[in-house]
Parts: C-alpha cells; sequence; structure tokens
C-alpha cells in the first residue's frame, strides 16, 4: 500500500425492489447474479481491487454482514475493515462513519465512495477515470464522477458542469433533481450535463471538514458513534445510541449539494445502476428479436423479452410474447409489461400491507454458516436442504418444539448430540447415511471437509418457527432465539 493508494467505501445495504422476485429486503439485488460474473457486490469489489487500491472498507448491515464477507472471500478479496450500522440512516452517516474510521490512521488517506450495486463493464476505463480525479481530491476537493448520458433518462439526477479546470478536474456548477421529460431532453441537446452516478473521491479529512460545516450535529453523533464502537467477529459495530440520532438523509442532500469545492470527473463508458428489470434486459445478451434468456428458459415467436428461472426445477417457457418480463422462482412468479416494471416497488408496497411473505422474504435463508431454503411446509412438519459452508458449524443448541432428521446427501457431517451438556457424544455422518434428533436433544452439526456439505433436514413437531432455539455455544455470538 503506497500514499496514493485509494480505500473503496463500499455501501451495500438496500433492498432493491424494482427487482422484485430476485431482490428482496432479506437479500436484496447487490448480492445477486443479475448479469456477468459474479454479484453485483463482487463484481464493483473485484473492479476496485489491485494496483492503486488499498483493502475496501464495507459498510453493511447486521443482516447482510455475513453475506458481504463471504462473497468477498469468494471474490478474493479481503476487506480492510467491515463497519455494521445499527440502523439504516442513508448514505450521509455511512460515508461519514467510514472517513472517521479511516483518519483514526490518515487523515489524509483517499477514499472512493461507490454503491455496490452499479454494472460497469469497462473496469480499466472506469479506473483510468478515477486515476484522473486523484490530484484533485488530494489538493482538497471532493471529485463526483457523472455519467455522460444516452438518452434523456428521468430516472437520474443530472451535475450541470461548469467551466474551467480544477486540478485536472471540470468544477460543478449545481446538482439537478430528477427532471421532467421536456427538461432532460433540453439537457441532452446543450450537452453541459452528466448523470449523477453517487460515486465520490475525497481525502478522508475533506469530507469531515464538510461535514463539520454544513452537518456539525451529524459529525458530532457519528463521531460518538465511532469512538463507542464494539469489535465482533471481526466486525465493528457502531454505537447503536448516538447512530439513532443522525438524520436520514443521502450524501447529496447533507453536504454535497452545499460545498463549493467539488469537480466532476466524466465516465463515458458503459454503466447502469441496474435500477430495475428493463436494465436487466438492456446490458444481457438478447437474440436478433430482443429476447434475453438466463437460467431455465425457453421462448417461442417473443420479441424485446426477458425470460429468467431462477430455479433448476423450474422451466419457464414463453410462447407469442412482446415486451414482457417473466420472472420464475421457487415461490413467487413475476409477469410484467416492460413498460410497468418501474412501479414495482409499490407493487412490493402492497404485497407487504397484505401480509404477503414474499414480499420481503427470500426462499433462501442466508447464515453465517451457508444457507437453508425451505421445500416443504406444511402442518407438523417442515422439509429444509440445508448447506453449510467448509470448517462451518452451526451453534450447540435444541429446541422445545420439534424433532430433526438429517439425512447427508454431500460430503460429511460431524454431529454433536446428547441429552446434556455432560453427555454430549460426536459422530461422522457420511453421504447417504443419516441421525435422529430427539425433540430435545442438545446438538449441533458441523462441516470439517473442504467442500460444502448438503443434507436434508425434515422437521416434526408443533411448532417450527426458527426462533424455537436455545443456544448453549455459538462461534457467531448470536443471543438466544437468534435464527440459524
Amino acid at each position: 500500500m503506497t500514499s496514493n493508494d485509494i480505500t473503496p467505501v463500499i455501501l451495500c445495504g438496500g433492498s432493491g425492489t424494482r427487482l422484485w422476485p430476485v431482490s428482496r429486503k432479506s437479500f436484496p439485488k447487490q448480492f445477486i447474479d443479475l448479469i456477468g460474473d459474479g454479484s453485483l457486490f463482487q463484481q464493483s469489489s473485484k473492479r476496485l481491487s489491485g494496483a492503486g487500491f488499498a483493502a475496501p472498507l464495507v459498510v453493511t448491515n447486521s443482516d447482510f454482514r455475513f453475506i458481504a464477507t463471504q462473497q468477498l472471500h469468494d471474490a478474493g478479496i479481503t476487506p480492510g475493515a467491515v463497519l455494521i450500522e445499527p440502523e439504516a440512516r442513508n448514505t450521509a452517516p455511512a460515508l461519514l462513519a467510514g472517513a472517521v474510521v479511516q483518519a483514526q490512521s490518515n487523515p489524509q488517506s483517499l477514499m472512493l465512495a461507490a454503491p455496490s450495486d452499479h454494472y460497469i463493464t469497462q473496469s480499466d476505463v472506469f479506473c483510468d477515470n478515477v486515476r484522473r480525479g486523484i490530484a484533485a481530491a488530494q489538493a482538497g476537493q471532493i471529485v463526483t464522477f457523472g455519467i455522460k448520458p444516452d438518452k434523456p433518462e428521468t430516472g437520474y439526477g443530472y451535475l450541470e458542469l461548469g467551466e474551467g479546470d480544477a486540478y485536472g478536474a471540470m468544477p460543478l456548477k449545481r446538482f439537478v433533481e430528477k427532471p421532467k421529460l421536456a427538461e432532460a431532453e433540453r439537457m441532452i441537446a446543450d450537452g453541459g450535463y452528466l448523470w449523477n452516478a453517487g460515486i465520490f473521491m475525497y481525502t478522508a479529512q475533506t469530507l469531515i471538514d464538510a461535514f463539520a460545516i454544513h452537518a456539525p450535529a451529524m459529525l458530532a453523533q457519528v463521531q460518538a458513534s465511532v469512538a463507542n464502537a464494539q469489535p465482533d467477529l471481526g466486525f465493528l459495530r457502531l454505537a447503536p445510541d448516538a447512530w439513532a440520532k443522525c438524520e436520514d438523509i443521502s450524501v447529496d442532500f447533507a453536504i454535497m449539494e452545499k460545498v463549493d469545492n467539488l469537480s466532476v470527473i466524466a465516465h463515458e463508458g458503459d454503466w447502469s445502476d441496474m435500477g430495475g428489470w428493463n436494465a436487466v434486459h438492456q446490458h444481457a445478451d438478447k437474440d436478433a428479436d430482443g429476447v434475453a434468456l438466463q437460467g431455465r428458459a425457453h421462448a417461442v415467436e417473443c420479441s424485446n423479452t426477458l425470460l429468467r428461472s431462477e430455479s433448476g426445477a423450474v422451466q419457464l417457457v414463453g410462447l407469442g410474447l412482446e415486451n414482457i418480463v417473466a420472472v420464475a422462482m421457487s415461490d413467487a412468479v413475476l409477469v410484467a409489461d416492460r413498460s410497468r416494471t418501474s412501479t414495482l416497488g409499490d407493487v412490493v408496497k402492497q404485497m407487504r400491507a397484505a401480509d404477503v411473505s414474499q414480499a420481503d422474504s427470500f426462499p433462501k435463508d442466508h447464515r453465517p454458516w451457508g444457507f437453508f431454503e425451505t421445500l416443504i411446509l406444511s402442518q407438523g412438519f417442515q422439509v429444509k436442504r440445508i448447506v453449510v459452508n467448509p470448517g462451518a458449524a452451526l451453534s450447540l443448541q435444541s429446541h422445545k418444539f420439534r424433532s430433526e432428521h438429517w439425512i447427508v446427501v454431500v460430503g460429511t457431517a460431524k454431529v454433536t448430540i446428547g441429552d446434556s451438556l455432560d453427555t454430549l457424544n460426536v459422530q461422522l455422518v457420511e453421504e447417504n447415511q443419516s441421525v435422529y434428533i430427539p425433540l430435545g436433544a442438545i446438538h449441533r452439526m458441523e462441516n470439517p471437509g473442504d467442500t460444502p456439505m448438503e443434507l436434508i433436514e425434515v422437521q416434526t413437531g408443533s411448532y417450527l418457527g426458527e426462533d424455537d432455539i436455545v443456544r448453549y455455544q455459538d462461534v457467531y455470538s448470536r443471543g438466544q432465539g437468534a435464527k440459524g
């Protein structure tokens, strides 16, 4: 690492409801393999790694912390720090917390704040543009990266460019909120505007100074939250009391629209914020009729259509479709006119109001040790598929209302079981072998191997909720009643 190395600050909260049903509150779009190699989060992390970049600083929440670190591990990236927000308070407190933490070791450290859900195919072009902004950031400028527009888009904010040069970057005249179509067309014809991508580069001290001037109360609260943060299994949990007092506000509104030291670098390469299914269709491979197929999907006499199956057991067939998005999952199906997909967020709100579980809950439930998915749920019994990562272990636990049968189908399970903590026995359960866990028995499963272990769990009992758990030991420091 050199003094010019840039520390990426990668934000990976959010829900991405306009990409429902693939993206949901419990597993949002940045962690999904939508298009390209790996999830959007992994692509963003790899794009901001290598020569010229330090280890990333990741800001996420408690629910996503293990998902984020597992995906970074799978991408071959070790984070420099992972900050856990006690609650979502928008981008201003999140970016400020990253700067305060970074300033503890080097106030002049260069930082690049980037969302985790953007899709950029020309990483080399983007990184060249980032390097063009280093001199301006080191001189005390906040550098934002705008996207050269190719159409009058009404879903983005815009940057109006000033004249002159600010340390190799263009001065910013003003931010423009999302415009009406006529205004967007005028700005495109003018040529002096860029889309606002929400990507910023600055030194840690420059950002802190901007908050000191324009949002001093938030600076004090974030500094207190960082000062009282607690380490937890390699994460840094920001203190909740001070954090809760932070205003829920974007960094644009909090400081960027107020500072006078903001410069712009134009990125002219391919870019998308993957804000909805039309963006996926636009960037996906398509045939001559504009049909994009993902997963087990087949199209007959279709045009300008996206068909995507998320389940290996579900074959999706489109016949005579035009301008349609159809997405099939094991628990939910979306069929929509492509012109209407921008309103999916409102549809998800309606489902929440109607207590539709699929509005937020994902069929795969991710845990620090792996994941499980429910195959069958009926009165008095439930069947799950459980996948445990290499070397991982579930907590030592018992249940008050259910018994369990485990059938190992891939790998070997190390099973601990007993009537009490003094009578625990350990056994290895191989593929095609099973073990019975009586109601009330203390038990744990582990994967001693170096590849994922998979088993089928059959639960029977009067109550099958995930909170039926008494926890005795847990390497992930979860409390009683915590899931998994």
